[in-house]
């Protein structure tokens, strides 16, 4: 498995390591209250702290007794969330004084203590332990005919259980390494979609946020699609986390990029948010799925079928496909099927399952 996006992309190529016991930590404070209650944290202690002279910063000496990870437990359990944000952390192994060539490894107080607890993490991406399951995507008007498959991002324990993706991007997120997580997971949907010789369109989720310039970024993504001998048109890249996409011009370009090598667009979570009707604009899809939360109970509550059937209106008129997300019982299959939705996907039609279903078995004329 290629393991790097761009030969020259250092972030990708390499992992984090996880702090060790040793060496030195010096920390830097936002404000002068953070350094006062370190002082009395550390002298209830007893454990030596060296003040950095007009720096509103301290440096801690770990020693064998004085574990990092004991340290890093007692200021994950002193400080707000907003202190540990704000407080700027270096770990020397070695110890000595901080050098020129030690700035980029200056991150957030509240990062390194993620890191000291993200081993599983950072084996599991050494080990190749990232897997795909897939979930179908059907016709609403016959929900037995399967148009796609959305591949779902999975990790394996080292007992083979399967890890959840919200740990998985929880943790990534929390350890800068979200941009990595979301590059393998690319990778795996890719190469089981090819494993399983699926020919149906293969929706793959990605997050703008972890792809700097398209261009860069996303060169072995479409190596390992051509190498697989996938069709370009089969391939549904599905914008995720849309809703905490700032930069609306970054995410144009990555979509630009996508439908100019041949691959189709999707966006998540339709009417989840505030700017979602701005971004369905903005982006122009070839699909759109409609947030779950919309979908639940959309038969017993006026509101959410209001909103829903307005929703389906508008994108039948824009001519975008519509993907009705989270089924979970035949009355709300039924009602998306009256109100014109031409996919459906939930719990109610199949499970995220490996290998992937081929076969249904649902009335498609369902009903109460």
């Amino acid at each position: 498995m290629a393991r790097v996006d761009h030969p020259g992309c250092s972030r990708c190529q390499e992992l984090p390591e996880v702090p060790t016991a040793g060496g030195v930590l010096y920390l830097w404070f936002p404000i002068a209250h953070i350094l006062t209650k370190m002082e009395q944290i550390w002298k209830r202690r007893q454990w030596p702290l060296q003040v950095l002279p007009g720096m509103q910063g301290v440096c801690l000496t770990l020693t064998d007794q004085q574990r990092l990870d004991q340290c890093l437990v007692e200021l994950q359990g002193c400080l707000t969330t907003k202190e540990l944000e704000d407080t700027q952390a270096l770990h020397l192994p070695n110890g000595g004084e901080p050098q020129l060539a030690d700035c980029p490894r200056v991150m957030p107080l509240y990062r390194l203590v993620a890191l000291s607890q993200a081993n599983w993490l950072l084996d599991l991406l050494a080990e190749n332990r990232l897997i795909s399951h897939f979930q179908p995507i059907v016709n609403a008007a016959q929900p037995n005919q399967i148009f796609a498959q959305e591949a779902l991002c999975r990790g394996l324990d080292t007992d083979d259980s399967l890890i959840s993706p919200r740990r998985l991007l929880q943790t990534a997120r929390a350890v800068d390494l979200l941009f990595r997580v979301d590059l393998e997971a690319r990778k795996a949907a890719i190469q089981a979609a090819a494993h399983y010789r699926l020919t149906t369109p293969i929706f793959i989720n990605f997050t703008p946020t972890a792809i700097y310039d398209p261009e860069f970024c996303l060169q072995s993504t479409v190596k390992l699609i051509d190498q697989a001998e996938i069709p370009h048109h089969n391939i549904v890249f599905e914008v995720t986390e849309s809703e905490e996409t700032e930069d609306v011009k970054h995410l144009q370009n990555i979509l630009c990029f996508y439908r100019e090598a041949g691959f189709r667009v999707a966006l998540d979570d339709l009417g989840s948010g505030y700017s979602g009707l701005n971004l369905l604009h903005q982006l122009r899809p070839d699909f759109v799925k409609l947030d779950m939360e919309l979908i639940r109970d959309v038969d017993r509550d006026e509101y959410k079928a209001m909103v829903t059937a307005k929703l389906l209106e508008v994108a039948q008129a824009l001519e975008i496909k519509t993907i009705a997300e989270g089924i979970e019982t035949a009355a709300e299959l039924a009602w998306v099927q009256d109100h014109g939705a031409d996919y459906v996907q939930g719990y109610f039609l199949a499970r995220p399952c490996a290998p992937p279903r081929i076969n249904l078995d649902i009335d498609s004329s369902v009903s109460d």
